[in-house]
């Protein structure tokens, strides 16, 4: 949440977002949090894709989405694969 909070103050506040996604991302994975770790590994998949990181984004997303064997129709999973396919063909299967 501070990560979106910072973007969405200046842009200048890059760097420390980035930061605190890949933070959300260590923690939720070393507290076996799933969906934590899907919604900031989206956000950071966001932030790199608006930096012309979008090959770096998707490597790190995808992994994080193939997890997940249901509840696709939930609104960050969406999110995910909305952003997963936006980045060009990717095997979702």
């Amino acid at each position: 949440m501070r990560g979106e909070l910072l973007l969405s103050l200046t842009v200048e506040s890059a760097l420390e977002a980035e930061a605190c996604f890949t933070r959300a991302i260590a923690v939720a994975r070393s507290q076996s949090a799933k969906p934590l770790e899907l919604r900031a590994g989206t956000s950071l998949a966001r932030l790199w894709q608006s930096k012309g990181r979008s090959d770096e984004a998707g490597a790190m997303l995808t992994p994080i989405y193939r997890w997940f064997t249901e509840g696709f129709d939930s609104s960050d999973l969406k999110d995910a694969k909305a952003l997963l396919d936006g980045f060009g063909p990717w095997d979702s299967d």
